[in-house]
């Protein structure tokens, strides 16, 4: 891989990163629109299964072989640059996006509403055409489903360690879904604020029980979500559609305290400017994307085109 695509993909982890801390954006979104995802979901799934393997093989004196043999699997060249992108971007984020969610909500969720509207046109195009009609009912349910989850009013859980544990569990899939925010899964519970108090504080004690409960979810979805790509791409995109689709009520600019939706009021212009430069940014991201994809794609069939004997 040569060094500008490994900067790039850091680049694309330090999305994530930022889309992670975000409530209303899903770090997966990111993913998808950067053309990692497949290959984050693929390796992931190693991971999960060497760990198994590992559990399984060692105790029982069976050696490393097959959890080596499943590491090795894993597009390690992918991972590393994004996980080194990842972890600044997500601890920036924990810093910088507290206080502008605070101050000028309505001005941020503009800006996030124009980048999660565009990035909408990612898993639309990879189900191809013609649409089906159980893919249309996939994306309509669960475009309704995730509106109305959205629209739930905040509750207040005790950051006891066992809820967080459980909560973190679900908030990962926010990292392997798009369209879910495990930001605003946690946002929704109300523990929002104490994780990202503790990134902030580095409460290694709440972390590390977080982290915990992160390997517990991705232990357990990981696998089916690639299941369901291999099996059933086109409805799984599908779904991930509507799921984009619906999460859009949360970044609604205009909300009361207890999320019902309110016409557009104050501040207009600059939160449509800002709507516009987000949807912007990522058609920019997806069309640069498509283009590298194409290049690669040519560049690879003429390397391997048979020589014509005149």
């Amino acid at each position: 891989m040569a060094l500008g695509e490994r900067v790039g993909h850091v680049l694309r982890g330090g999305a994530i990163g930022v889309a992670e801390a975000v409530p209303g954006v899903s770090g997966g979104t990111i993913a998808l629109v950067t053309g990692v995802y497949e290959r984050l979901i693929v390796s992931a799934g190693h991971v999960v299964n060497a760990v198994r393997y590992t559990a399984s093989d060692v105790p029982r004196g069976r050696g490393w072989t097959r959890a080596g043999h499943q590491l090795r699997q894993a597009h390690w060249d992918v991972l590393i640059p994004l996980m080194i992108g990842m972890v600044p971007g997500l601890l920036l984020a924990a810093k910088l996006l507290e206080p502008l969610l605070a101050e000028y909500p309505e001005h941020t969720r503009g800006l996030f509403l124009g980048l999660v509207l565009a990035s909408v046109l990612v898993p639309v195009s990879m189900v191809g055409k013609p649409w089906r009609i159980k893919e249309v009912v996939g994306l309509v349910v669960a475009a309704a489903a995730t509106f109305t989850l959205t629209g739930l009013p905040q509750a207040a859980l005790e950051p006891h360690p066992l809820i967080v544990l459980i909560v973190a569990a679900f908030a990962v899939c926010a990292l392997v879904m798009p369209g879910v925010s495990g930001s605003f899964l946690l946002l929704t519970v109300g523990l929002y604020e104490p994780t990202i108090a503790a990134v902030n504080d580095r409460d290694f004690g709440y972390l590390a029980i977080f982290a915990a409960g992160m390997v517990i979810g991705l232990a357990l979805f990981v696998k089916l979500l690639q299941w369901l790509l291999d099996r059933h791409r086109r409805m799984t995109l599908a779904v991930m559609s509507g799921l984009l689709i619906g999460s859009l009520r949360s970044l609604w600019p205009w909300q009361s305290d207890d999320r019902a939706l309110q016409a557009p009021g104050d501040g207009i212009l600059p939160i449509t400017a800002l709507f516009l430069l987000g949807f912007a940014v990522v058609l920019a991201m997806v069309i640069a994307e498509r283009r590298r994809l194409n290049r690669a794609a040519r560049m690879l069939t003429e390397a391997y085109e048979p020589t014509q004997v005149r």
